[in-house]
Parts: structure tokens; C-alpha cells; sequence
């Protein structure tokens, strides 16, 4: 029997889970997902997902692929509305698009982008979505640091120490802050992220702002290629993936022909 592949675009608030993929005894949003679409149809449906976000950390903007017997999910409107149904309040599925049968969320990716948010004025509305820090901080010597990171592949020195990745090398695209009313906001764009990356980059950027190391220090500090010389990572809660890129010649459509995005 034919299966199809999909990839399954959705958001989600990740303050109840413990990042997307599933632990053992631990809520995550990739065993709500699986479960959801196993019930609606009624197969097993086993998810694998663009990467990996740790507990807390919310995304805006995530991919996952599937296979399935079922024809025709690819713009059916009302099975994401019975999908959304079934699903918690705070994960919600937006689109989902056939794709070549060898077409892989995490490994086709070409692009991911994240954003962090730094509150700097006490906000009952951005609790529990941002890191809540109103100590002042040198914004233009935060930037000149990051503009640091686009010289560099080798981010070990913002790596999760005990990871296993296979290389610690990452090309950054782009690295700005940017001020919106009382937020400060971190983008940060890169063909890959390190487990632990962003949050370990954005809390040594914030020693930077605070005057505690400088530009020159920043950048040695990677140079150095060690966890222990980096600042101490930034609350998970601020973090946002909300971009990711792929090929255009991966996409199908519902007849199997190519399509282009």
C-alpha cells in the first residue's frame, strides 16, 4: 500500500513541555503531535521534526515530516481544523504540504532563524515569554559583539557540553539586536544551530552589555572553543525559533508533480 510523505508546519508556547522531542515520563509537544495524528488516521504516525528545542523554548515556526496511507492531506482544510481540535490549545498546526518521499525536516533545512526577547521593564504580559531584565545594558556594544559571530564557524565555545554533534561548525548569517518599545530583541540566523547555542550566545552577549567583558573578549572567548570561558546561558523562555528555509524542488503536489513554494 502507497504511503505519502508530508511535512507538517505549526507553532507552539513551549512553557508546558519539555521541548519538542519525546522523553520518557516528560510531556513534549512531538508525542502530542504523533498522537494526534495517529487517532485522526488511525495508523501509527511517527513524526521527526526540524530539531530539537530545549524545555521552554517556543517556536513560532516549526516543520516536521510524516508518512502516511492517506492521500490528499496537502491543503485539507478540515483535517487541521480536526487536528487542531484534538491538540492542546497552546500547539497549533497551520499547513501541511506532500513532499518528496527522501524529504527530511531536520536534514533538508537550509535555513533557521531564532529570536530572543529581553523584557526590560516589568510587563505582567511577556512573563513566561521573555526574559525579564530591566539592568541597563550597552546595546551598540552588544551589536558590534555580535557582529563578531559572522566571522566564525567554530561554536564549540556555545555548544551544550556532553552534545554529540558530529561537527561544531555553523555558518551565522546574520546577528542583530533592536529595540521595540520596552523589548530588546536578538535575531540570529545560521544554516545550523548547536544545542544550547543561541541562549549560551545571547547570555554572553548580555556580559558584554553589561560591561563584564568586552567586544575583543567576545570574540576571543570563541576563539577558545570552550563552554566554561562562555557567560552563562540566557532563560529558555525568551527563545523563539520562527524561521526555517528549505529547497523548493522537495515539494509536490496532491498529483505528485513538483511545485514550487
Amino acid at each position: 500500500m502507497e504511503r505519502f510523505r508530508y511535512f507538517i508546519y505549526l507553532s507552539y508556547r513551549g512553557t508546558n513541555y519539555h521541548g519538542w522531542q519525546i522523553q520518557e515520563n516528560a510531556s513534549s509537544v512531538q508525542a502530542n503531535i504523533n498522537s494526534a495524528l495517529s487517532l485522526l488516521l488511525k495508523e501509527d504516525i511517527q513524526t521527526i521534526g526540524a530539531g530539537r528545542t530545549d524545555t521552554g523554548v517556543h517556536a513560532r515556526f516549526y516543520v516536521a515530516h510524516f508518512d502516511s496511507h492517506a492521500a490528499g492531506l496537502d491543503g485539507n482544510k478540515n483535517f487541521l481544523y480536526s487536528l487542531n481540535r484534538i491538540l492542546p490549545k497552546d500547539i497549533a498546526t497551520h499547513s501541511i504540504k506532500r513532499v518528496k518521499p527522501d524529504a527530511n525536516a531536520r536534514f533538508d533545512a537550509t535555513l533557521r532563524s531564532y529570536e530572543y526577547i529581553i523584557c526590560q521593564s516589568k510587563d505582567p504580559f511577556m512573563i513566561g515569554l521573555s526574559w525579564m531584565y530591566d539592568a541597563k545594558l550597552n546595546i551598540e556594544s552588544m551589536q558590534l559583539a555580535a557582529n563578531q559571530l559572522l566571522n566564525y564557524t567554530d561554536f564549540t565555545s556555545f555548544s551544550k557540553v556532553g552534545s554529540d554533534n558530529k561537527t561544531n561548525h555553523c555558518k551565522v548569517f546574520r546577528a542583530e539586536w533592536y529595540k521595540k518599545d520596552n523589548l530588546l530583541v536578538f535575531n540570529i540566523e545560521a544554516n545550523r544551530f548547536l544545542r544550547n547555542m543561541v541562549r549560551a550566545i545571547v547570555g554572553t552577549l548580555v556580559d558584554v552589555g553589561r560591561g563584564k567583558i568586552s567586544v575583543e573578549d567576545f570574540a576571543r572567548i570563541i576563539e577558545l572553543r570552550d563552554r566554561k570561558q562562555a557567560g552563562t546561558s540566557a532563560p529558555a523562555e525568551g527563545l523563539y525559533l520562527i524561521r526555517i528555509e528549505y529547497p523548493e524542488n522537495i515539494f509536490l503536489n496532491s498529483n505528485g508533480l513538483l511545485t514550487f513554494l
